[in-house]
């Protein structure tokens, strides 16, 4: 005869089951990395995985991209509205990608949420998305910089069953794979992340198998900690309205004028409020901002600030309040478009840092690239026009200098995170294209006592015929911002070296633009805002920075008075007498 002991939801418990529930999370995430197609699946991980309790609250995210916090977050919610509880049963899967209603940020992200059942009791959901290189739309890539409408940006699909009865629907599948100019990479990225959730559910059992409705009990319990977390960290900031304004860069002719990004936000014990009043109205741009997007990126700040090691899960959204005019930039109104709303949700935690700087100053840190800097070209391969390519890779930039360190150079900010694409890769993939030159842009971080990160030059040669290129990017006009004195990093920009030698800038929402044989495409992403009075910076480090080919010589005089000689072994030297009478003055 055994006799069963009821366990408590404990802190220790609480703590156990957390961690479970992140790792599986972090596996179906890994599942749909290594079968995945594509390689801006398998080589840069756009791609995130949740686990979600039977009500709809997301428990665990794994930690790859922020900007997928919002959709992850309400998808099952949307989904409920639409299908009942009741009616879901064990071995449905469920799709969808409208921004509008529950799905991704915008339409080549596909979300695909499998219920996970013990019997016949509904334990959760295993829940991923991914970016999808083309989902259909006006250009090759299904993102433009020129789109007004959302119909323009690809297949919009609404949130329906994908599997039945553990089975594949081929009729839906049919018309994902029929909307897409890569149909074989449509599918295998699909059935990826259909397989890697069967993976997510054999874990979420095997977890109600050893904890019963501890497990379910943990759920709320992580919930209920995360917002006493949150809002114990907001009471020890000091009360008060703080309000910034950052740009974006234009949006085409039609709205030449920069565009303001507006927050208050009150901070009143524990509670916090945003409001975006002010920001500009939403544009016939593709740089609008679904909700859903709108609250990851607050949840997101939060975090950075306030909160680092606070769980992420539902819980974090009680602690504060997000409201923005219906129809403004950042919650805008179907059909807007927001095939690049990425660019504006990359500013807003610059809007959100920067109002908050009085208030948590040893966290700050200057203007970031601020910009999901997009480079994508497409092409067949010469004699054989039946294999058409899509290469799509978001250039990294510089990170912000802090009031304890320099900024970090090269690097993804704030709301994206997706890896790098190994030069080996992009080659072998995608044969119409070479890349030239690679490395940082000196001079890109912004001065001060600690230097701004560093931006990229990258240059592509194209070596396909017939080969279009688009650039999305922002920050060409308005440079990150330095703090505390520090100077401003440099803005990004584009460029297209025709074989003739003719050299044109090109706008930072650059659509399908034709390019030949020998042609050279230069993407300089943004570097960052520099903290602190540059001269206050220790000579030696100027130096360092010098050799290192961080910053010119120029740069070394200028901004940070220091004279620096070079003998003609090429070794570098301070003229410590100059530099001292210099920086006196």
């Amino acid at each position: 005869m055994s006799c069963h002991i009821e366990k408590k939801a404990d802190a220790i418990t609480v703590e156990i089951i957390g961690n479970l529930l992140l790792s599986i999370a972090e596996e179906t995430t890994m599942a749909i990395i290594k079968s995945a197609y594509s390689t801006n699946i398998k080589e840069r991980r756009d791609v995130s995985s949740a686990v979600v309790d039977p009500y709809g609250n997301m428990v665990a995210q794994a930690e790859n991209l922020a900007i997928h916090l919002g959709s992850l977050l309400t998808f099952v919610q949307e989904l409920y509205k639409k299908f009942p509880k009741e009616q879901i049963k064990p071995g449905d899967m469920f799709v969808g990608n409208d921004p509008y209603n529950g799905g991704g940020n915008h339409l080549p992200d596909i979300v695909v949420a499998a219920p996970a059942f013990q019997g016949s009791k509904l334990l959760g959901w295993i829940i991923n998305m991914a970016h999808h290189s083309d989902i259909g739309g006006k250009v090759p890539g299904s993102t433009s910089g020129n789109a007004v409408s959302i119909f323009q940006e690809g297949l919009k699909l609404p949130i329906i069953r994908i599997c039945q009865n553990g089975v594949v629907l081929d009729s839906v599948l049919d018309v994902i794979i029929a909307n897409t100019r890569v149909p074989k990479e449509r599918y295998g990225d699909i059935i990826a992340q259909i397989s890697a959730n069967h993976i997510g559910i054999r874990r979420l059992r095997e977890a109600y198998e050893r904890y019963n409705d501890l497990l379910l009990d943990c759920m709320e319990a992580l919930q209920n900690y995360a917002e006493r977390r949150l809002r114990t960290a907001i009471k020890n900031l000091k009360d008060g309205v703080y309000i910034f304004t950052d740009y974006m860069d234009s949006a085409g002719p039609k709205y030449p004028d920069p565009l303001p990004i507006s927050v208050k936000i009150t901070i009143k014990d524990d509670f916090m409020n945003f409001d975006f009043t002010g920001t500009c109205d939403q544009v016939e741009a593709p740089i609008n901002v679904p909700y859903n997007s709108l609250l990851a990126t607050v949840f997101y700040s939060l975090k950075a600030l306030v909160g680092p090691d606070v769980p992420s899960n539902a819980g974090i959204y009680r602690a504060f309040k997000v409201y923005a005019p219906p129809g403004c930039l950042v919650c805008a109104t179907h059909p807007a478009p927001v095939g690049v709303m990425i660019d504006t949700c990359q500013r807003l935690p610059d809007v959100i840092f920067g109002a908050l700087a009085p208030v948590v100053p040893e966290r700050i840190i200057a203007g970031c690239n601020g910009a999901c800097t997009t480079a994508v070209f497409t092409g067949s391969v010469p004699n054989n026009p039946d294999h058409f390519y899509i290469y799509h890779e978001a250039i990294a930039g510089g990170s912000g200098a802090s009031r304890h360190a320099d900024g970090l150079s090269g690097v993804q900010v704030h709301m994206t995170n997706t890896s790098n694409m190994p030069v080996e890769a992009l080659e072998i993939e995608f044969p119409i294209i070479m890349v030239k030159k690679y490395g940082l842009r000196k001079d890109s971080g912004g001065a001060g006592e600690f230097r701004g990160g560093l931006g990229i030059h990258r240059e592509f040669e194209i070596v396909g015929e017939g080969v279009s290129y688009t650039g999305l990017g922002d920050r060409h006009k308005f440079a990150p911002w330095g703090l505390e004195s520090g100077h401003d990093g440099l803005g990004g920009a584009f460029y297209h070296i025709e074989t003739d030698g003719n050299e044109s800038r090109l706008p930072s929402k650059c659509t399908g633009r034709p390019v030949k044989q020998g042609d050279v495409i230069r993407v300089l992403t943004p570097g960052s805002g520099g903290y602190g009075e540059p001269i206050k910076r220790l000579p030696q480090k100027v130096l360092n920075d010098v050799v290192d080919e961080k910053i010119s010589l120029k740069s070394a005089l200028e901004d940070y008075k220091v004279v620096i000689h070079c003998d003609e072994d090429d070794v570098y030297s301070i003229d410590e007498a100059e530099t001292e009478k210099l920086r006196k003055k």
